[in-house]
């Protein structure tokens, strides 16, 4: 499809509505990571063993590196269903590809942090999915399945009201 033939699709939103759409995810997507690093404190050895400031920087830090994980995942899935020709009414697919976007980086990044690195490091209250010799922490692997599934919720909610509002 043409970038004109997406005007005209009635299940595809117009630029304004798309903007919307992204605004609304990337901003409950900010507090969905915001709020599942703060949650997951715990579950890593900074919680009892940083200082307050330590551990806020590492919240924000996360959290912001979070946002950019879940938008660079967007655009991807975007791209792929774009080139696929996916049908635009359904998030499903897109949800399923920014799910596993999210879900590889983030196996990655926590091997190289915990395992290479040694960065950062898990509290016995970790759970482990073992993989081989890794054990990957599972709560920021369920954060990837759990925040923006909510978030895509948010979104296509969002998408219906706009395409139902009187206003347009």
């Amino acid at each position: 499809m043409t970038p004109t033939q997406h005007q005209t699709d009635p299940g595809w939103p117009g630029r304004s509505d798309l903007l919307q759409v992204f605004w609304t995810y990337l901003g409950v997507s900010s507090v969905g990571h915001l709020l599942w690093e703060f949650l997951q404190l715990p579950f890593y050895n900074i919680w009892s063993t940083g200082t307050a400031q330590e551990i806020v920087f590492a919240v924000l830090h996360c959290a912001a590196g979070d946002v950019l994980i879940a938008t660079s995942a967007l655009f991807a899935a975007l791209a792929v269903c774009w080139v696929w020709s996916l049908p635009r009414r359904s998030l499903r697919c897109l949800a399923a590809l920014i799910i596993l976007i999210g879900i590889g980086y983030t196996a990655f990044s926590e091997w190289l942090n915990v395992y290479v690195r040694h960065s950062w490091t898990y509290s016995p209250m970790m759970p482990l999915l073992h993989i081989g010799a890794i054990g990957f922490g599972l709560s920021p692997l369920l954060q990837w399945i759990v925040v923006p599934s909510i978030v895509l919720a948010f979104v296509s909610y969002r998408l219906s009201w706009l395409r139902r509002s009187p206003l347009q």
